[in-house]
């Protein structure tokens, strides 16, 4: 029992604690969420439902990230107590028998002692000693029951702003193409000949021989494209992980120059500075690509999306929508159930970011933030 006692009396007062920093990680997550369902209502009547839109869906993918992670910790917090409480059941159902049996005594019988007096005066000075430990003991056994029963009270009320965010965010990412497909105001750099980029994608094999013959496209020049500069401050086109840095070989042992970025399923990607667009749809084994020409020489391929918004020639500001990455993106049951994993193990999906000069593939890190 002493070494009971010890272990609850350790883990009580952290209990607090643990309980106020799940429910203020969930309060966050709902906040966020509310925030994002605010931005959707004003976004329909916004003078730009473009950028309103692209703002709402960043707020759902915040919100719904801290939401996630939270249930995460609420489970795991919930199953450790629950462990606890189970690996000392033996102990607590002996220190709940001692004290009903206690209470339940009558107080004479608790007076008599089989060696007289002097056994019922020792008797009497061992309860004094015994009964502010055990006192202590169920104190803590009731903090930890408390605890539990507010986890579960916390688990309960995310799941509905979960399961709600979840079906917000989907109509969201539906409004937020509907509106990047209904954009004419866009400034263009140039017209492209469709019929010189099907010829290019169909004579070339490699994305340097596509990259070369890029200017074969162009029709007609309409404005000078945009002039940035690398700083390696610019942040990376979608949230996410640097899963392999340029030269790292992937699982089939393929090396490329460019960052693999780990994603979660259909997040926002957005032009991280002012470029022109000069290419979208599908290359070689890339997936679906959009080429960005953020000055004259130099391009960001960014591959692996399953939507890309805008077409080519036109100039893109920074931070506006340039697509979506592919995936499902899970449903309140599987986050619930532990289907989908926490953290960055929830990215299961992967965007390619290659830097290129007229001398080929440079270092990304000249241009984007690699921390």
């Amino acid at each position: 029992m002493r070494r009971a006692l010890l272990l609850l009396l350790l883990l009580a007062g952290p209990l607090a604690a643990q309980e106020a920093g799940t429910a203020e990680a969930a309060q966050a997550a709902a906040a966020r969420l509310r925030e994002a369902a605010a931005l959707m209502d004003r976004a329909e009547g916004a003078q730009d439902r473009l950028a309103a839109f692209t703002a709402t869906v960043k707020a759902y993918e915040d919100g719904l990230a801290l939401m996630r992670d939270t249930l995460r910790r609420v489970a795991v917090e919930r199953d450790r107590l629950q462990a606890e409480l189970d690996a000392g059941s033996g102990e607590v159902a002996r220190l709940l028998g001692v004290l009903q049996s206690m209470g339940q005594a009558p107080e004479p019988v608790l007076m008599l002692h089989p060696q007289g007096p002097l056994g019922t005066a020792r008797a009497g000075m061992l309860i004094a000693d015994v009964t502010p430990a055990l006192q202590a003991e169920a104190e803590a056994l009731k903090a930890r029951l408390e605890a539990l029963g507010a986890i579960e009270r916390t688990q309960a009320e995310a799941e509905g702003t979960l399961r709600e965010g979840l079906e917000n965010v989907q109509e969201a990412r539906a409004a937020l193409a509907a509106a990047a497909a209904d954009r004419t105001e866009l400034p263009r750099a140039y017209t492209e000949d469709p019929v010189a980029t099907a010829l290019l994608m169909a004579s070339t094999d490699s994305l340097d021989a596509f990259a070369d013959g890029l200017g074969e496209t162009v029709d007609q020049e309409l404005a000078p494209s945009p002039v940035a500069s690398g700083t390696g401050s610019l942040p990376l086109p979608v949230p996410g992980a640097v899963l392999r840095r340029p030269g790292e070989p992937d699982a089939a042992g393929v090396a490329r120059p460019g960052l693999v970025i780990a994603a979660e399923p259909r997040a926002l990607v957005t032009v991280p500075v002012a470029a022109t667009l000069r290419f979208r749809g599908p290359l070689l084994d890339y997936g679906t690509v959009a080429i960005l020409e953020p000055a004259p020489g130099t391009l960001f391929v960014v591959a692996g999306l399953a939507q890309v918004f805008g077409d080519a020639g036109e100039i893109l500001p920074a931070g506006a929508p340039l697509g979506l990455m592919g995936g499902e993106t899970p449903d309140a049951h599987a986050m619930l159930t532990g289907a989908v994993p926490a953290g960055a193990s929830a990215r299961t999906e992967t965007l390619y970011l290659e830097v290129r000069d007229a001398e080929g593939p440079v270092d990304p890190g000249t241009w984007f933030r690699l921390d």
